[in-house]
């Protein structure tokens, strides 16, 4: 019916809206509700597992599956946190090294060596010394505001992973009786994708990281396992994981001579081909096509909008975010309930 119609063209509009402003006025609160969503669905999905092998109460799972993770995490911690620990005192040597060994690369081309002079003066005018009490409590702040935010990530993801069903409910009977299966239905799909994706990346994480590390023990570059580590991590943020993560191996190759340097990116190239043309694509069959375009121009949107966590949480919430379109506008408001779009 027309009038039908209107109210879901308006309801679309309105939900944009809201969406809008919720991340321009309180983005980081809406991205850590979202991170603690991606929680709950992960333990979700481990304790159903689990709850479909065993047979143990839903409940039961989910605090088998959070022992589990609290007791490999500690034991991971145990065992590698020495190794780790000292790898990172040692990479914060040699990182100023390589830094003023490729500084001095660099200086042998004139166009690089004005652009320096010309940085380093804006540098000295603005470190003039009156700024070091408001680093130190910005350092302090920041510090204390990133475990803050962590303890309400975790808080969010296990009190939604012990009872989804009230906030699925709760969500559910805000729209009209007749509409409330299909929003069942386009909530499912969404967990879903999420899942999916979130199994892909965990995977594709672990991956990256035993043959990054492996492969910079095999070229001899040091602090491997904290290289790989840092590898690992960073794969979780599409196109610009991968290049933060090779700036540090790449200068601390670049310390033991250029061939080393290419051998380091000739690895990470290759790795992050295996992970982006192989792996993920065999671990995402079924889940939405993600454009590469659309997912970096997200980043470059929640990034402005949110900082860093945006740029974190960008694909994921691009994957929701298309499942949502395609449900709601394309097959509900459009009436195009095609599998796959014609030519």
């Amino acid at each position: 019916m027309p009038g039908e119609k209107a109210l879901m063209y308006a309801g679309a509009f309105a939900l944009v809206s809201i969406l809008m402003v919720l991340l321009w006025k309180a983005g980081e609160v809406f991205l850590l509700i979202f991170a603690g969503v991606l929680l709950a669905v992960f333990l979700n999905s481990l304790s159903k597992w689990i709850h479909q092998k065993t047979h143990l109460p839903e409940k039961w799972s989910l605090a088998f599956v959070l022992l589990a993770l609290s007791f490999v995490t500690a034991i991971g911690i145990w065992s590698i946190a020495p190794e780790v620990s000292d790898q990172i005192d040692r990479l914060t040597e040699y990182i100023p090294q390589a830094v003023d060994q490729a500084r001095q690369q660099v200086l042998k081309y004139e166009w690089m060596r004005k652009l320096l002079e010309k940085k380093d003066q804006i540098a000295r005018m603005a470190s003039d010394g009156s700024n070091i009490p408001s680093t130190i409590t910005g350092m302090f702040s920041s510090t204390f505001g990133a475990l803050a935010n962590f303890l309400v990530f975790l808080v969010i993801g296990i009190f939604l992973a012990i009872n989804p069903r009230i906030y699925l409910n709760g969500i559910i009977r805000l729209v009209p009786q007749n509409r409330r299966s299909r929003t069942r239905e386009i909530l499912h799909e969404v967990g879903s994708a999420l899942q999916s994706w979130l199994l892909a990346k965990i995977i594709a994480m672990f991956v990256v990281g035993i043959l990054t590390a492996i492969g910079l023990s095999l070229i001899g570059i040091e602090l491997a396992l904290l290289l790989g580590i840092i590898a690992a991590l960073l794969t979780f943020i599409p196109n610009i994981g991968p290049i933060l993560a090779l700036i540090p191996a790449a200068l601390l190759a670049l310390m033991h001579g250029s061939d080393n340097l290419i051998y380091v990116i000739a690895l990470y190239m290759g790795v992050q081909v295996l992970e982006s043309y192989v792996l993920t694509p065999l671990l995402q069959q079924d889940m939405v096509d993600l454009p590469p375009a659309l997912i970096i121009s997200m980043q470059i949107l929640l990034g402005v909008l949110a900082g860093g966590l945006g740029i974190i949480l960008a694909t994921p919430m691009t994957a929701a975010s298309m499942v949502l379109i395609r449900m709601i506008y394309i097959e509900d408001i459009l009436g195009d309930r095609q599998s796959e779009a014609g030519p």
